[in-house]
């Protein structure tokens, strides 16, 4: 098998194979590292490279599969992790100069934590927008990250590292986090699949609640794929005193892929949306194929106006916390974008604050009462394709794009985004599924219904041609 194919297969394919003793973990972790060199440089996904670590690590990994004794769901996969958060052995400078490149943590975070226990190969550390404070994938730090599909074109952020490398084939799996869209769109603008997880389910030490607080969940090629990484990420850890009480999770088991029996409601621009002529197209589509596969949907609007003003105070907020220990060296540093939403944070008073809290809840009492009526929502997961990265107004144009996310990062919700086509340009376009609190299987059971239509089968065999 070429490297190009070696590095096209998914997570799912390459255990199935390491099983069956056709496939090395050593020789597909090379193939990944050798993509890595030769496309990285022009791509940006990485802040850092591990290669060393990740070759011992799928050495470690075939002799365990030599001997029919697998560490567990993801021996000898290679996947990367956003550098926000720890690994073991790694600095984490989190997108900033501000930040030390001599002292490696000293421990995981929970997320790296379960992918070790797993066997997974742990390749390096993905950029990020710095502190992951801003939807572009660029920082003082690292510099641009491109968007594989275009280079001219930003893939996202702040997740930008992790849904580049996935998309141009360096691993097939990225963790990512994702506080006001920073998995889902950069997914949707690079067209892969990435999950927000019900807030809880992956448990965060240091634990994140203050502002929209970020959601780690898995960025892959399918929706199988995200559903087994799930299934690592998400067993708790005691660290997090906010994680969920989960009893199970393993979501691999997804069910039959008829959605016959389950209630949608769709909205093409939630009521206040402006989205482009290709985006409504392939959405109008998509919402078609729901209906194919067996689902009651019907257009149903949850009926809440724009929450950008919401999200952006308690953005402000968080950005002021992030940055208020810096000293003023330090701070000359920062990204202008980052220093502007922390000043702006400065100058909240807490019934400001406060307000924007209780806004909040508002808006997630209200999506409960939209999914007594209804067991998904569809909307289009961005309003149009990434913009360049270099355009002088790409961040307002990104936010101006981007209005479908925000809202469920607010109410906390299990949300992913599934790619559904391209745009004349050849730019990816997603859907979104939002389901109910902890009902990330029955989201993530829908998204692979329809990943397996006819017609996205099709779309997908037809990008993939593209990007390889």
């Amino acid at each position: 098998m070429t490297e190009t194919a070696l590095t096209a297969l998914s997570a799912t394919e390459l255990v199935r194979l390491y099983r069956a003793r056709a496939l090395s973990p050593v020789a597909v972790t090379r193939a990944v590292l050798n993509r890595i060199e030769s496309q990285n440089p022009r791509i940006n996904a990485f802040v850092v490279v591990d290669a060393k670590g990740a070759l011992a690590a799928a050495a470690e990994s075939e002799a365990r599969w030599g001997h029919g004794e697998p560490l567990g769901l993801l021996d000898g996969v290679p996947v990367s992790v956003k550098d926000l958060l720890a690994q073991r052995g790694l600095p984490t400078r989190r997108g900033s100069k501000t930040t030390s490149a001599e002292g490696p943590s000293d421990e995981d975070a929970p997320a790296v934590a379960r992918l070790r226990e797993h066997g997974a190969v742990l390749l390096g550390k993905t950029t990020t927008s710095e502190f992951g404070l801003k939807g572009m994938g660029d920082s003082p730090l690292s510099g641009v990250t491109r968007n594989p599909w275009h280079l001219e074109h930003t893939p996202g952020g702040s997740s930008a590292g992790a849904v580049a490398a996935v998309a141009a084939g360096f691993g097939p799996l990225a963790v990512g986090t994702d506080g006001g869209g920073s998995i889902r769109v950069p997914s949707s603008f690079s067209g892969v699949v990435g999950l927000k997880p019900t807030f809880g389910v992956v448990s965060q030490s240091p634990p994140q609640i203050v502002g929209v607080p970020p959601h780690v969940g898995p960025i892959a090629h399918n929706v199988e794929d995200a559903a087994l990484l799930l299934s690592v990420l998400s067993a708790p850890d005691p660290r997090d005193p906010f994680r969920a009480p989960l009893t199970r999770f393993d979501y691999r088991d997804l069910g039959p892929r008829s959605l016959e029996g389950v209630s949608i409601g769709y909205s093409k621009t939630l009521g206040f949306a402006e989205v482009t002529d290709e985006v409504a197209a392939l959405f109008e589509r998509a919402v078609g194929i729901f209906r194919s596969l067996g689902a009651a949907v019907e257009p149903r609007d949850p009926g809440f106006s724009r929450p950008a003003a919401i999200v952006q105070t308690l953005f402000w907020g968080r950005a002021a916390l992030t940055v208020h220990k810096l000293s003023p060296e330090q701070r000359a540093q920062l990204d202008p974008a980052i220093l502007a939403s922390a000043q702006q944070g400065e100058r909240l008073s807490a019934l400001d604050y406060l307000q924007a809290e209780a806004q909040r809840i508002e808006l997630a009492e209200r999506m409960v009462r939209y999914h007594r009526r209804f067991d998904l929502l569809l909307t289009p997961t961005t309003a149009g394709v990434a913009p360049k990265h270099d355009a002088p107004d790409a961040l307002a144009q990104l936010g101006q794009r981007a209005p479908f996310a925000g809202a469920f990062s607010l109410t906390r919700q299990p949300a992913i985004s599934v790619p559904i086509g391209l745009s004349a340009g050849g730019l990816p376009i997603g859907i979104q599924i939002i389901g109910r609190h902890f009902e990330d299987a029955r989201v993530l059971a829908a998204a692979r219904a329809f990943e397996a239509s006819p017609e996205m089968l099709e779309f997908r065999a037809r990008a993939t041609a593209l990007r390889s």
